[in-house]
């Protein structure tokens, strides 16, 4: 991992970044030292202890979006590629993959989450969502049926449980058709519009492509059916290969 960082005052000396509490200013510059290549850190709680701040600290640099936080408490600076350019001869690439294909990056270097997810949700799902509402999706009166407040399609149980026999059956795994994560990814990407055919397309298509190679870890609902589902569905059948490299896996470009 490089050794070095550094920092933009496009960033820095942003009313929006001055205007917040010296404990959180620091916090933010000691992240991004502790970042790996990528911009991830996956201490952020161990740091902010390490330096004196507050979990208001950490909660307020997610609120204003200087920081993205997934569910499992991973978090990557957002505007990490304005800060930082490392050499290619330096460069090592996240041990956080997974995340990292979620990323996109906009017109000005700064990252974003693909697809905006849904922010209140029926079970566990994070309030320091930093990305676009789509509104609420709450519980109907069938317990075992989601539907939102914009006549989004219903998915009953069985849905559910189709595509992932599917996927447990193709790949090996033993996924719970029950899981919420898995159910409010299979859901967004039925409100984009795919079906259940779809599905198992990308299925076939990945499993075809990762099966016996060191990206079968990644066939997963959070992968599978996140937000590159659209571009799995559009590739081309790869056999696999055995390799050890991770050349092939779906993420960002650098």
């Amino acid at each position: 991992m490089a050794q070095r960082r550094m920092l933009s005052k496009q960033i820095t000396e942003t009313d929006i970044f001055m205007d917040m509490p010296l404990s959180a200013q620091a916090l933010y510059l000691h992240l991004i030292m502790n970042a790996d290549d990528d911009g991830f850190i996956g201490n952020a709680r161990t740091i902010l202890r390490m330096v004196g701040a507050s979990n208001d600290d950490l909660k307020l640099l997610i609120a204003k979006q200087f920081i993205l936080s997934f569910d499992d408490g991973i978090t990557v600076v957002k505007d990490w590629r304005i800060h930082n350019y490392i050499q290619k001869d330096r460069y090592h690439r996240t041990m956080y993959k997974e995340h990292l294909e979620e990323l996109e990056v906009n017109d000005n270097g700064a990252y974003i989450k693909g697809k905006p997810m849904y922010t209140e949700c029926i079970q566990d799902v994070s309030k320091m969502d930093t990305q676009v509402r789509l509104g609420k999706v709450r519980l109907g009166k069938d317990s075992n049926i989601y539907s939102s407040s914009n006549d989004e399609p219903h998915i009953d149980l069985e849905t559910f449980k189709e595509i992932i026999s599917y996927l447990n059956e193709k790949a090996g795994t033993k996924y719970r058709d029950s899981g919420s994560k898995t159910q409010r990814l299979i859901k967004a990407r039925f409100n984009d519009g795919f079906n259940d055919e779809d599905f198992k397309k990308v299925i076939d298509i990945k499993v075809a492509e990762w099966s016996g190679t060191d990206m079968a870890k990644y066939l997963r609902p959070e992968t599978l059916f996140g937000t590159k589902f659209e571009s799995y569905l559009n590739q081309e059948v790869k056999k696999s290969k055995t390799n050890k490299g991770g050349d092939s896996y779906g993420g960002l470009e650098f």
